[in-house]
């Protein structure tokens, strides 16, 4: 699943907002120095979507504050899922 993201750095606190359909508004704390700010948002959005981090690949935008974000299943679930 793709999704767009708008990111506001140097927030208070990190909180996801779910705007429309695919699109949502993230807060964060962290500063866009040294890729920050993109680290904190694969976290945040890993935890809000229960996936895990290596599942979130920022498509565009790592520079930007508008940002195309893609979320997969990624081999992790398909492995636990084999286990079971």
């Amino acid at each position: 699943m793709k999704i767009q993201v708008t990111v506001k750095t140097k927030s208070k606190i990190s909180e996801i907002s779910h705007i429309e359909h695919t699109n949502y508004l993230v807060r964060l704390k962290s500063l866009p120095i040294e890729n920050f700010a993109n680290k904190e948002l694969i976290e945040i959005l890993s935890k809000y979507f229960r996936i895990p981090q290596s599942s979130i690949k920022i498509l565009k935008g790592l520079k930007s504050k508008n940002k195309l974000v893609e979320l997969s299943e990624g081999e992790d679930s398909n492995k636990r899922e084999k286990n079971i």
